[in-house]
């Protein structure tokens, strides 16, 4: 038999998949529960989680910070809003969407102002005012004779219809609208059209092809049928927008379910004027994605370029600045995001990361060293089985962290560090399932279903166990022993060796490591050094992990590096 001396000083890849078993490199693991890859490469029991307050069942978070002393959590649940300030509820509030609305509730901030959007309901602004808060609907910019700067469109589906106007017997406002085919329905009413040089409100609808409708003012009635006439972009009839961003003082609503792949920007400076005027550099800007296979918007990102996540690729608007004349709109890479669930994508050192189509990837959004061309990375491709249909994301700047929520209940969570090549996964768990994650002031807040409660915690550096009254494990497992290339047919492990820090509990395979007493000092942060066990076995299914450690002690570890030492038989 061959002996074998091995150090693992550096875990930066974290826990790889099955399939990466066999390309051991040194610096993977076949298991990381409930602890974080650090900058160094070593490992760190993760922090407790802090209890805050009992919530609504399948509520969302929502962070909204103005400044240092305005910093508000919303947890939004059905037809209400919870306000939270410093981990305490200080409002409650009446809210428009229902629980069954959430999955699907986009927003962006602008100062003092959340714009929320959804395709199903009129756009909404959550505002702080000088009183307290309120929410209110979106309203577009109001001209001298009462038109609205709404944007009008053509749809596929009124093409070659036309319309001939009449008087109406109720007053000079109203008006009869027939048209030379089929059109009218119920849903219609509300919706506003453009026909003449005239806005115009579907007040009623008497047949398919009749419909009263009325305008502000006066009107000449034209000699002939109106074929050249448009819808109003967004509305009951054809939907609201699906997303919403801010990008180089414009806001842009992205896609509605009629008109999925379009892209509409108000003017500079007026986010509710839409208005594209003549075509002047501040004024509104209309896009359409054009491929050659069906596409949805499913969100948009400000970033270096405007970034448009669709449901079969990624586009960008370069364009700085953007006018209505200058707007260079390309697809970059084909992979796509999940379509109705909001996925909001990260911002991670100047990438933006997203969850694609499949569930299984998450990529990395990022420009080539030309800046011409953007790329999409798989970050998680030698973790693949930590991917199992992701409900919620949120990344924390301050601890490098990239949080994604699984809908099985656990997190799989990204360490990232750029400058010591740390890019590990791991994965938490609690006694219970998380269910949304979200990031506000660098603390990282949580849903967690206890039982049939659900509650909102966050996690805290001071807390050793969860929510105060739940212990939580950690273990950390080998990859399998490769030597020289060479896949052993059996090994015998005599001794293991770990450099610690700040430590006060270990087990190796459910054998206490021992560590001196002194360590247990309550006043002590832990034991810092180097401990060792020899240990008696021969181990003959070696596809199986070397050595597994872990601890169900609600204690403080810290692992810098594992060395082992024994013989092998190839």
């Amino acid at each position: 038999m061959g002996k074998f001396l091995k150090t693992q000083n550096s875990f930066s890849k974290g826990e790889v998949a099955p399939d990466f078993y066999a390309t051991n490199n040194g610096t993977g693991i076949s298991k990381l529960e409930n602890m974080d890859v650090l900058q160094s490469g070593g490992l760190k029991r993760r922090a407790g989680l802090k209890r805050i307050k009992n919530i609504a069942s399948d509520s969302i978070l929502v962070p909204f910070v103005i400044n240092e002393s305005q910093k508000y959590l919303l947890v939004i649940y059905d037809s209400s809003i919870d306000v939270f300030q410093n981990d305490i509820k200080i409002l409650t509030m009446v809210g428009p969407w229902r629980s069954s609305d959430l999955s699907q509730l986009q927003y962006a901030q602008r100062f003092n102002d959340i714009y929320f959007v959804h395709p199903n309901y009129t756009p909404k602004i959550f505002s702080k005012t000088s009183s307290g808060f309120k929410i209110a609907n979106f309203t577009f910019y109001m001209n001298e004779d009462v038109s609205i700067n709404i944007p009008f469109m053509r749809f596929e589906d009124t093409k070659g219809v036309a319309i001939t106007i009449s008087n109406s017997s109720i007053d000079n406002n109203h008006a009869v609208f027939t048209t030379n085919a089929d059109l009218w329905d119920n849903t219609w009413v509300g919706s506003r059209l453009s026909v003449n040089g005239k806005q115009w409100i579907i007040e009623s609808v008497q047949t398919a092809r009749i419909a009263i409708v009325y305008t502000n003012g006066n009107f000449i009635l034209p000699g002939a049928a109106i074929s050249d006439w448009n819808e109003a972009a967004f509305g009951n009839k054809r939907g609201w927008p699906i997303s919403v961003s801010f990008h180089q003082n414009r806001l842009v609503f992205g896609g509605t379910m009629s008109a999925p792949n379009n892209i509409w920007m108000s003017k500079v400076g007026e986010y509710n004027n839409f208005d594209v005027g003549t075509g002047l550099e501040d004024e509104a800007v209309f896009a359409v994605l054009l491929a050659s296979r069906h596409h949805q918007i499913c969100t948009i990102v400000s970033s270096y370029a405007l970034q448009i996540l669709t449901s079969t690729g990624e586009w960008a608007i370069s364009n700085a600045p953007l006018s209505p004349s200058n707007v260079d709109i390309k697809q970059h890479t084909s992979i796509g995001s999940i379509v109705g669930r909001y996925l909001p994508p990260q911002q991670i050192e100047g990438s933006t990361v997203f969850i694609s189509a499949s569930g299984k990837d998450i990529r990395e959004l990022d420009l080539d060293t030309l800046n011409d061309k953007y790329n999409a990375t798989d970050l998680s491709v030698f973790s693949k089985h930590l991917m199992n249909n992701p409900i919620s994301i949120a990344y924390n700047q301050n601890t490098h962290q990239l949080f994604v929520v699984m809908e099985d209940g656990y997190i799989a969570v990204f360490n990232k560090h750029v400058n010591t090549d740390i890019a590990a996964w791991a994965r938490y768990t609690t006694d219970g399932k998380f269910k949304y994650v979200s990031v506000m002031n660098n603390e990282t807040y949580v849903i967690v279903k206890r039982g049939n409660t659900e509650y909102l915690e966050k996690f805290d550096d001071s807390c050793l166990n969860d929510s105060e009254d739940y212990n939580f494990s950690y273990k950390i497992s080998s990859l399998p022993l490769v030597i020289n290339g060479h896949a052993p047919k059996k090994v015998h492990l005599r001794k293991i060796c770990l450099r610690v820090m700040n430590t006060k509990t270990l087990f190796m395979d459910n054998h206490r490591i021992e560590i001196p007493n002194s360590a247990y000092d309550l006043a002590s942060s832990g034991y810092t050094g180097d401990l060792s066990m020899n240990l008696s076995g021969t181990q003959f299914n070696t596809m199986m992990p070397l050595w597994s450690i872990s601890s169900n002690e609600q204690l403080p570890a810290t692992i810098l590096s594992v060395t082992t030492e024994g013989q092998y038989l190839i």
